[in-house]
């Protein structure tokens, strides 16, 4: 699978004269052998890898060490390669982890390989991988250490590389700091969520007689200084009991006719611990759930409801109506709650406990029924403390929204500059330069 570099100062080199290539190590599923999972070492997937954007900063299971006994720690560095499910998708550890046979490891001799600008490589050349591991024109469910074996990358000396590495790798970094600063700006406004609306602090800190941590005296004299007795126990004073159905619309009446191109969401895209949502398409409409700007998607089904796929939709056009998945339920705050506060509201632990107690179907098949939501009550804050929290909500997600829009420019700039380096079109300074102007 030879490519062409492009350029006759590149050589063209097979990964195993670049450093060791091996494929990763797990000889049992987490649903067949529990003792292994649940310990203190990483355990890498192929999602893991597919959703790293090239840099693997975080995992969703861990091995024990019984599980660490029959499998393998790579170090920190190490490239993983995804060869089945999600074929060539890349990634680099940020830290030793395990991982299954479903990924390869390289591990890159640094004398002579900067493992950065190997996975920016495979970045570009992941279509024509794929590609190449189809037959018919449909890409197999996997591919093998000897295909990645084959590939003969086009590689410069080991100052060019660095020098690519670094002015691309600026690019990352800006992205990883953005991606991170969003995970910052949302756990902050889940925690006042929290605090005011289910843990009710600024409530506990008046009547013992304190002001409120972190809290301005003008918002201060909102919240009550007292409790009372409720049907669920005690709740601030002048806050009632109030069932789902009367703060939130459950699946709201949306237009769309068939046929229609609208943006298209997938259940797969649907974010498991964040808001917002990164990727989506335009499809000819035939049936599924509608929602619009201010609207909030849960997923209903299992497992993605115990995973917590949610999602706030705040990426289309003021007008549009997009689509997905019949699995969706979607939410609505009702004036005057702010459209932010169902979607804290569906990450809440209460709320999604109740979701998943109320499913219903086989246990392959199961699904919440929206109708089963309307009971959960809910304490309904006054208006004026649900405004002022949707002004902090709303100043954090259009940071947020922010944030991503430039990393997409920026991910569309790296992404065009590998190619034009490899045929000689872009020298490695004019590349530098095009980097410091946007970070």
């Amino acid at each position: 699978m030879p490519i062409d570099s492009g350029s006759p100062r590149w050589q063209l080199k097979k990964l195993t004269e670049l450093g060791e290539l091996n494929r990763g190590r797990s000889r049992h599923r987490p649903r067949h052998a529990p003792h292994l999972y649940g310990g203190p070492y990483p355990f890498i997937q192929t999602g893991d890898v597919k959703a790293s954007g090239g840099r693997i900063s975080s995992y969703q299971q861990t091995y024990s060490e019984a599980g660490l006994a029959q499998s393998r720690l790579w170090p920190a560095g190490t490239l993983c390669i995804t060869i089945a499910a999600n074929i060539a998708e890349t990634g680099i550890l940020d830290f030793p982890a395990c991982f299954p046979d479903s990924i390869v490891g390289f591990v890159a001799d640094s004398s002579v390989c900067n493992v950065r600008f190997v996975e920016y490589l495979f970045r570009g050349i992941r279509n024509q991988i794929q590609f190449e591991a189809s037959e018919g024109g449909t890409v197999q469910d996997n591919i093998n250490v000897a295909t990645l074996d084959r590939l003969r990358i086009p590689i410069p000396e080991k100052r060019v590389q660095d020098a690519l590495a670094e002015a691309l790798g600026a690019l990352d970094d800006k992205i990883e700091l953005n991606r991170r600063m969003n995970q910052t700006l949302e756990s902050m406004a889940r925690t006042i969520f929290r605090s005011w609306f289910v843990d009710f602090d600024p409530v506990v800190a008046k009547a013992e007689g304190r002001q409120p941590f972190g809290m301005s005296a003008e918002v201060a004299t909102l919240f009550p200084d007292r409790f009372v007795e409720s049907a669920i126990g005690p709740v601030p004073q002048g806050w009632p009991v109030r069932s789902i159905d009367e703060i939130l619309e459950l699946n709201p009446i949306r237009s769309l006719r068939k046929g229609d191109t609208a943006p298209y969401l997938e259940m797969a895209n649907l974010p498991k611990t964040q808001a917002r949502v990164a990727d989506w398409e335009f499809r000819a409409f035939s049936s599924g759930m509608k929602f619009r700007n201010g609207d909030v998607l849960l997923a209903r089904i299992t497992p993605c409801l115990e995973h917590g796929k949610t999602a706030y939709v705040d990426f289309l056009d003021d007008d549009q109506v997009a689509w997905g998945s019949t699995e969706y339920i979607v939410l609505r705050s009702r004036a005057p709650i702010p459209p932010e506060y169902a979607y804290f509201l569906a990450r809440s632990e209460d709320f999604r406990a109740h979701a998943i107690t109320n499913m219903t179907g086989s246990s392959g098949r199961q699904r919440v029924p929206a109708s089963s939501l309307a009971g959960f009550p809910i304490v309904y804050p006054p208006a004026a403390i649900a405004q002022k929290f949707g002004l902090l909500a709303t100043s954090a997600f259009a940071q947020m929204k922010s944030n991503d829009e430039q990393s997409r420019t920026l991910a569309a700039l790296r992404d065009t500059l590998l190619p034009k380096l490899m045929s000689g079109e872009l020298r490695v300074r004019d590349a530098e330069k095009l980097v410091g102007a946007h970070v």
